[in-house]
């Protein structure tokens, strides 16, 4: 006993404070308006703290489900060159030659990118172990992006369209007159179509899509639009400055085509070849 009370004694200042202590929290929650004060603010901070993990939940979910989109994307593609080989086997006028009627589509996401280089690449993270291979094209869903020069087993290097050395066949869809699509090396977001013939109508807003004469690209992937015709003073051919429809800057899901008969048709054209 004597030690309890020497134990009070010794720290009376502290079972003193924590008396006035409870007392106070009593006095509070008896009043009414500051009780409410206290269960409002409380709250507010419960409520903070619920809708920052909800946010997070939000941000995580939301990746999930542009993941599952671009699966969807990449399955609605499939079916889109399906019914391209269908319409174009009823094209008698057509070369009975499609080079774009056996793609295959597979969904791969931007891992790293590059736009402000004379030679840009994309890095993607799908390689061999999912069917990825080099000289397999590359698009966006607004358009051509580039193709697959290097693949390991889960990755793969793209050479973008924003490349000195890449040239892409392409076609001006209204006449279907062919030329090739470059890029200048200038602004990410234009490139040249060259070679076009000097008697071909070129005009602003024209829609320049891919040709289909090569194992690589499909026929009519949109490439981009005119946006200003260059005609060069004695010379046969002209060239034409076309707006990407592709967004090189933002780039987050792309999709790898892959031509199931791409060797088969290389080994025919080589018999033949000049």
């Amino acid at each position: 006993m004597r030690q309890l009370f020497n134990l009070i004694v010794r720290y009376h200042f502290f079972f003193l404070f924590l008396l006035l202590e409870t007392f106070s929290f009593v006095m509070i929650f008896q009043e009414g308006y500051q009780r409410t004060a206290f269960l409002n603010s409380t709250n507010r901070i419960s409520a903070s703290v619920y809708k920052g993990f909800h946010n997070i939940s939000q941000y995580f979910g939301l990746r999930k489900a542009n993941e599952m989109l671009a699966r969807e994307n990449a399955g609605l593609r499939q079916q889109l060159f399906g019914l391209n080989r269908q319409n174009l086997m009823a094209d008698t006028v057509r070369s009975t030659f499609f080079p774009d009627t056996s793609f295959t589509v597979i969904e791969a996401k931007v891992i790293s990118n590059s736009v402000n280089k004379q030679k840009n690449y994309l890095l993607i993270d799908k390689g061999k172990n999912a069917g990825v291979e080099p000289d397999m094209a590359i698009i966006s869903p607004d358009g051509v992006v580039g193709l697959v020069v290097y693949a390991s087993a889960e990755y793969s290097v793209v050479m973008s369209a924003l490349h000195r050395d890449i040239k892409i066949n392409a076609r001006i869809k209204k006449n279907n007159h062919l030329g090739n699509m470059q890029w200048n090396g200038l602004n990410y977001r234009t490139g040249l179509l060259t070679d076009i013939p000097s008697h071909v109508s070129v005009d602003k807003g024209d829609t320049i899509v891919t040709s289909g004469n090569s194992f690589i690209f499909p026929s009519g992937l949109l490439i981009g639009t005119v946006e200003e015709y260059i005609s060069i003073r004695g010379e046969n051919f002209n060239q034409a400055r076309i707006r990407f429809s592709s967004d090189f800057n933002s780039l987050t899901f792309v999709y790898v085509l892959r031509n199931k008969n791409r060797k088969a048709q290389t080994d025919t054209f080589n018999q033949v070849k000049p």
